[in-house]
């Protein structure tokens, strides 16, 4: 277990991070998390993911929340996140729309 710095410097153990890089497939990290976490935990870390992929996706508050069932407040946290957060997140959702499976060559979906 190595140590590594929160973003405001406070020290932060590593041992949760390295666990996930090892697991293997899907299945596997869906497992981990739902042994780690409680089922709340876990939809409110997807719904916010949900979120930042709506919002990336250039779509409204109003639309944002009618899909994800997220509150305006938390809309708004993930959009604060996107803008002025570590970029993390939002390369990861630019990753998962980039390479959709239904995305075709003009930028619209298949349906």
């Amino acid at each position: 277990m190595r140590a590594a710095n929160t973003p405001n410097g406070q020290p932060r153990s590593t041992a949760l991070y390295e666990a996930i890089l090892r697991l293997d497939n899907l299945e596997d990290c869906i497992r981990f998390f739902d042994d780690l976490c409680a089922v709340t935990e876990l939809r409110t870390l997807e719904q916010r993911y949900d979120v930042a992929s709506c919002l990336l996706q250039g779509k409204v508050y109003s639309e944002i929340r009618q899909e994800t069932g997220a509150s305006s407040a938390t809309v708004s946290r993930v959009n604060r996140m996107i803008n002025y957060g570590t970029g993390a997140v939002a390369q990861s959702v630019r990753y998962d729309l980039e390479h959709a499976p239904d995305k075709d060559p003009e930028g619209g979906s298949d349906q």
